[in-house]
């Protein structure tokens, strides 16, 4: 594989990052929260702990990763098709988790759609545990923060 690197995300990322999120299928965007601006205050929030990887200069894989303080979450992760089950979805998680272990965080979760078989068999392939225990719930404040999905 060519050669790859996993480094801190920065909002002049953001570009790469959308247009690479667009060509992901099945994926969801929000018009609000993944806006640039979206972004950009998430990341300064987490300065830290969210990654890219890129390959011979372009960027094949994201994941916006931040925390509360007490538990960290995983966001928008994703890789490239034609990068896939080559080690780049692991090496990004890894990076979060030791950004989160910096930061003094002790537990991590996501939110895997049920639908996306692709990212659910990562997981389970990686370790993480899928909780039967709990309900999710959202409650939206913003019904401007829409959803759209990507259907390529």
């Amino acid at each position: 594989m060519e050669n790859i690197t996993i480094r801190t995300m920065t909002i002049e990322d953001y570009d790469s990052v959308n247009t690479l999120w667009h060509t992901i299928n099945g994926f969801a965007i929000r018009s609000v929260d993944d806006s640039r601006e979206g972004v950009e205050r998430f990341l300064k929030r987490n300065p830290t702990t969210s990654v890219v990887a890129e390959i011979d200069g372009k960027i094949v894989g994201a994941i916006l990763c931040g925390h509360d303080g007490r538990r960290g979450c995983l966001y928008h992760v994703c890789v490239q098709k034609d990068y896939r089950r080559k080690g780049v979805g692991k090496a990004m998680v890894v990076f979060c988790m030791e950004a989160l272990k910096k930061e003094r965080i002790n537990k991590v979760s996501l939110i895997a759609f049920t639908k996306n078989d692709i990212g659910n068999a990562f997981w389970n392939s990686i370790g993480w545990t899928k909780r039967l225990d709990l309900n999710y719930y959202d409650f939206t404040l913003n019904t401007e923060n829409i959803i759209a999905f990507i259907d390529n």
